[in-house]
């Protein structure tokens, strides 16, 4: 005669530990997916606000105390250090001169057209994702 013995249960067996693992690895993998696409849209939003903000703000601050816009042999590194022009006054940017979202540093020149007021124009854009310049995912403001 057997007798059935009733056994109390504790513990997870390993088959539902594994489905487990596996329905997270799942969920895990849809998520990634759609936001490896917000990634790059957030570097470009970032490159944008960048040149359109901080950096043209801070060249136009420049550009009231001393009369000029820096040239491009003197670059952007005019906002953080004085290159010698009279007039400079102070670092312009808050911290330091970053690069842009994809470590690449932001691409600026200066063409002295000679206008009636004396400026010329420049030129602020990122190299985008690729790094290259006169490419067309340059990002301008």
């Amino acid at each position: 005669m057997y007798k059935s013995v009733a056994r109390n249960r504790s513990g997870f067996t390993l088959v539902e530990i594994l489905l487990v693992v596996v329905i997270i690895g799942i969920l895990a993998g849809l998520i990634a997916t759609r936001l490896s696409g917000k990634t790059e849209e957030a570097r470009i939003a970032r490159a944008k606000a960048d040149i359109a903000g901080s950096l043209s703000l801070a060249l136009d601050l420049l550009e009231q105390d001393v009369g000029r816009y820096p040239t491009t042999e003197e670059g952007l590194e005019a906002l953080v250090t004085n290159p010698g022009i009279p007039g400079w006054k102070r670092s312009y940017l808050k911290g330091e001169l970053k690069n842009d979202p994809w470590d690449t540093p932001y691409v600026y020149s200066y063409a002295d057209d000679g206008g009636p007021d004396g400026q010329g124009a420049y030129e602020l854009f990122s190299c985008g994702p690729d790094r290259q310049p006169n490419t067309e995912d340059d990002i301008y403001p």
